[in-house]
């Protein structure tokens, strides 16, 4: 009897230590945690990011045509200023000596002129008068010869004084126009965004324009964009194409302007010679390249400054309303071309699933089929090890 006890007490702990065993087997299995995305209906944008710089699409550089002293300066960075309106005054003296002595030579020209064509007047009477006594053998060949030659002399005195005349009237013109060129008036309605020059400064005007301003119409702006080379050729003409600037970025909603793509310059932006050599010199293999991109945009409101940086997003694709998972959620199936999501099951445990893809943005991938709105695709796991769950219990 005592003997058959024992033997129950060893089934019984013999059953205990199992459970135990299983228990713990069951507690030290590690447990899989999966983070997932709901399917849902949204805009998907494949988009190229870069850099640009807002510029004024009107501008021009006001500079001085004649040599000397600015004796007025009427305008300062920031003076609006209509077509017409006078911007410089340089000092005249020079300009309007010159202009006084060809008008002094002119008139002294036009009074030989009428001299010579007294002169001439005579010649033709003289002439005349010979012709008259040669018919009628009152005078010898040789006088009527010297009179023909006074006439053609006087004739062509005439003529150069009249070249001359015209020769001096086309400087004085020239000296004149000079002399407005004191007086410099803007070539354009705009602002003034930059005085590069001071009152009683002297300029140079010998061998090159000195600069002293710059005009600008800031209704209108171009943004000068530099592409990398990897992505210019998903950049098209009239692609939409957006941008926010560095100060914006601090509010709440940062400001967006939009516009369509109007030019891809043809020529590297990178490809400028270093000094020295060529401007056909090839672009060093080490340097990045970049193309220029130029979109244009309005700014009535003056909310855009030329030189701001431009944080710009060419849109090369967009779905609108489209089914849309985390880029993170597929995985390539090979080859093939095709992707696979794992949706979570009434179980919540993974389930493979092909899928059909459309656009694609940095974070984004539009479905076209394999999924539905409202599923739950698995973009990550975790898994817990029995040393945590022990120090949970």
């Amino acid at each position: 009897m005592l003997l058959g006890s024992k033997k129950r007490w060893a089934i019984v702990a013999l059953v205990v230590v199992a459970g135990l065993g299983v228990m713990l087997w069951w507690a030290s299995r590690p447990i899989t945690t999966y983070q997932s995305a709901a399917v849902t209906r949204g805009e998907v944008e494949a988009t190229v990011t870069a850099i640009g710089m807002v510029q004024p699409r009107r501008y021009v550089d006001v500079g001085a045509q004649v040599s000397g002293q600015i004796t007025r300066l009427l305008v300062t960075p920031g003076t609006q200023v209509q077509k017409g309106a006078l911007l410089v005054e340089i000092d005249p003296s020079v300009q309007k000596a010159t202009v006084d002595a060809g008008r002094a030579s002119l008139a002294g020209l036009s009074a030989q002129l009428a001299e010579q064509q007294a002169q001439h007047r005579l010649a033709q009477q003289q002439w005349s008068r010979q012709q008259q006594m040669a018919r009628d053998g009152a005078t010898r060949e040789e006088d009527l010869q010297i009179a023909q030659a006074q006439l053609a002399g006087a004739a062509a005195r005439i003529e150069h004084l009249k070249a001359q005349i015209t020769q001096t009237q086309a400087t004085l013109k020239a000296d004149e126009v000079r002399l407005s060129y004191t007086r410099i008036y803007a070539p354009m309605t705009g602002t003034v965004v930059a005085v590069d020059a001071r009152e009683g400064q002297t300029l140079n005007a010998t061998y090159q324009t000195p600069s002293i301003l710059r005009i600008a119409d800031l209704t209108a702006m171009t943004v000068w964009t530099d592409v990398s080379e990897a992505d210019v050729r998903r950049v098209k003409e009239d692609m939409p194409v957006y941008f926010t600037t560095l100060g914006s970025a601090d509010q709440d909603k940062p400001r967006r302007w939009s516009s369509q793509v109007r030019q891809i310059l043809p020529a590297p932006s990178a490809s400028t010679a270093p000094a020295g050599a060529s401007t056909g010199a090839p672009v060093p293999a080490t340097k990045a390249v970049a193309y220029t991109v130029l979109f244009d945009v309005d700014n009535l409101d003056a909310e855009l400054m030329p030189q701001m940086t431009a944080q710009v997003v060419f849109v090369t694709a967009r779905a609108e309303g489209a089914l849309a998972v985390p880029l993170i959620a597929l995985k390539s199936d090979g080859d093939s071309g095709a992707y696979v999501a794992q949706v979570l099951n009434a179980k919540h445990q993974p389930e493979p699933r092909q899928v059909r893809v459309g656009v694609r943005s940095r974070h984004q991938v539009q479905i076209l089929e394999g999924l539905k709105e409202g599923e739950q695709v698995v973009t990550g796991q975790s898994t817990t090890d029995s040393a945590l769950r022990w120090l949970q219990w």
